[in-house]
């Protein structure tokens, strides 16, 4: 491991077991561009607030600079035995620049340093995966506007219930992941506070311009206490909820798309190209992609457990154990944007089974809420209705006889108001038209949500 940054205070080398167990090189690497273009800033206000010297800040810069286009370009060798990308960084820039790379760290620590340089990444991460998420709605919202007629059967306790558009259903799935981007970029306000300038956790004595550094990174406001800006990570927490929240809407679509392809639900085909086959049983053709998405939810929320557990017994100000905050958040990142990457083509190849959806629609029990829904404009109370429908159902649905084939007498045996017009909203269409109210499956109220889908997120529909 090379020169440490504190190794001055130590009569003798640390040992190699410690040096590898502490060491963060091996994850944190991945902050080198965030970490240069911090130290860049933070060069900057040093010369302006003349704390170095100019022309040694300007050399600062350059190697800076191009150790950022090494990296740019995939040709920077990261150290494996550096204690972690900050001293990495520093130590490239000895090579360079020689002396003057020992005044860069004036008036910072790795403290804070570690902190800009996190929420400059999650400032990034924050802004793909929410451009990942609306890939995905644009996907939903083409797969539900070339279906926006067809109906099938909802479910409740995974029972049949009530008849819905299928359009209306993936809608609630683009609702839910809207408020996933809505609850990210509200984080997003806590991530984008500036913490460099704190230091270890107490500031400094010199005249440094916060401020300025602020600026050049394009973050909006300054943290304003330097003992939370260092040994707080409720803003990575709070990224790990929201994400862990995604994780189970995702889990949940998956968890739809597994129970339609199946042979008993028979409502969808997912594409070869998203199933996997088996070793053993050559007819099997298995949703294996979508039940790693529901599995993998499950290590985001662990990613979430893993940092909770990490902070709720330390002290506050900075304490190693902040080390450990990355590799969850790391995998939790990288796990959900792999997971948002091939929902968005595994909706654009789902073929819809529109003749068993049909066959599905047969079942009467599915229009008992229409039946009741008649008899109180009828005049009838709610509960005279329901205790109505519910002797028909068991009369006749739960012994296998449709109450279409009902005459006008045998309607009447059930109720006065029962009449043969009855039998007109006894089919899915009649059923899904009748639902007026708003943000209900009516056709025309689910052709409006979809238009109004396509401005929200600019998709063509």
């Amino acid at each position: 491991m090379g020169k440490k940054l504190w190794g001055s205070r130590f009569p003798k080398g640390t040992n190699a077991l410690a040096d590898k167990f502490t060491s963060s090189i091996s994850y944190d690497q991945r902050l080198a561009k965030y970490d240069i273009l911090g130290s860049i800033a933070h060069a900057k206000m040093l010369k302006n607030q003349k704390i170095i010297p100019g022309h040694d800040a300007d050399l600062i810069v350059k190697g800076l600079k191009g150790i950022l286009e090494q990296l740019a370009k995939g040709k920077l060798k990261i150290d494996s035995q550096a204690e972690d990308i900050h001293s990495n960084i520093q130590q490239m820039l000895k090579k360079k620049i020689k002396g003057a790379a020992d005044k860069l760290h004036t008036a910072r620590s790795r403290n804070d340093q570690v902190v800009l340089d996190m929420k400059m990444y999650l400032r990034d991460e924050i802004e793909e995966t929410s451009e990942l998420i609306t890939l995905l709605q644009k996907s939903i919202l083409k797969f539900a506007k070339s279906n926006k007629t067809i109906v099938i059967p909802g479910y409740t306790h995974l029972q049949m219930a009530q008849c819905v558009l299928l359009g209306h259903h993936l809608l609630a799935y683009l609702e839910c992941l809207e408020r996933d981007k809505e609850r990210l970029a509200d984080a997003e306000k806590r991530v984008n506070q500036m913490p460099l300038g704190a230091c270890a956790f107490s500031g400094t004595g010199l005249p440094i311009d916060r401020k300025f550094v602020m600026r050049e990174l394009k973050f909006a406001k300054l943290t304003d206490n330097s003992i939370d800006s260092v040994s707080d990570r409720d803003f990575i927490i709070e990224i790990l909820a929201d994400l862990s929240i995604l994780a189970v809407h995702l889990s949940r679509i998956s968890e739809d798309l597994i129970l339609w392809s199946t042979a008993e639900f028979n409502f969808i085909d997912i594409d070869f190209s998203f199933c996997t086959g088996s070793s053993i049983m050559p007819h099997k053709k298995n949703p294996d992609i979508l039940e790693l998405i529901r599995g993998s939810s499950g290590k985001i929320q662990g990613a979430l457990s893993s940092v909770l557990v990490m902070m709720k017994g330390l002290p506050t100000s900075y304490n190693r154990d902040l080390q450990l905050d990355k590799p969850p958040l790391f995998e939790a990142i990288d796990t959900m944007k792999e997971i948002l990457g091939i929902l968005a083509p595994l909706f654009e190849n789902i073929v819809v089974e529109k003749e068993a959806m049909v066959a599905r629609l047969q079942n009467e029990s599915l229009f008992s809420v229409d039946i009741v829904e008649y008899l109180i404009k009828k005049g009838l109370s709610y509960r005279q209705a329901h205790d109505i429908v519910g002797k028909m159902v068991r009369d006749c649905l739960d012994k296998g006889k449709k109450i279409s084939d009902l005459g006008n007498r045998e309607l009447k045996k059930y109720s006065l108001s029962l009449d043969p017009d009855v039998k007109k909203i006894l089919n899915a269409w009649a059923s899904v038209n009748l639902k007026k109210s708003y943000g209900g499956t009516n056709p025309k109220l689910v052709a409006r949500q979809i238009a109004v889908w396509g401005k929200k997120i600019n998709a063509s529909v």
